[in-house]
Formats: structure tokens, sequence, C-alpha cells
């Protein structure tokens, strides 16, 4: 069951993880941050998320990856990729694979 209070950010930036955390915290959500994608996907086999923000390139699995992973466990986890390397094409790829 997914619990709507809990939020996933995974991203290889520390400074990128602590500040999203801090602003969801201060909104009264429950956030894990992630540096590592392989542990994370591991951590999603265990509990299922209201939300993920994950980046999109990361050593490991990337972005994408989790978010195919995510979406066939708990097709409920509303997922945002996030990127400093955005094009259209993996915009329309991330939408297909149901991102928000």
């Amino acid at each position: 069951m997914v619990n709507d209070r809990r939020v996933m950010v995974l991203d290889d930036e520390p400074i990128v993880g602590d500040r999203l955390k801090d602003a969801f915290e201060k909104e009264g959500l429950e956030v894990e941050v992630f540096r590592d994608s392989s542990r994370a996907i591991e951590r999603l086999k265990e509990q299922a998320f209201g939300v993920l923000v994950t980046d999109m390139k990361m050593s490991g699995p990337s972005g994408m990856d989790v978010l195919r992973f995510v979406k066939e466990k708990n097709p409920a986890t509303r997922v945002i990729v996030i990127t400093g390397y955005a094009t259209i094409e993996t915009n329309y790829e991330a939408q297909a694979l149901g991102a928000d």
C-alpha cells in the first residue's frame, strides 16, 4: 500500500537531496534520501512511497531505470524526474513510462 506522506529523494548530489528533504519535511512529509540508485531500488522493494523524486543521470541504474521499476512494483507512486541534462526526447520517454 502506498503511503502518500512518504517521499523518496534519489540524487547523487548531496546538496540536492538535503535541500529537497528540508523542503518536504517543512510540509510535514516523511522523507528518505538516497544517493545510490541500487540502494534506492532495494528500499523500494521493501517500502512503497507516495512520491519518488529521482535524478536522471547517476552511476548504476539511471533515473529511468528506477522509474520503470517503481511503476511496475507500485503504479500509484507518483514519480518526478529531475535532471540537468533534459531533452525533449527524455521528457517524452519519462512521461511515457508514467512520470508526473
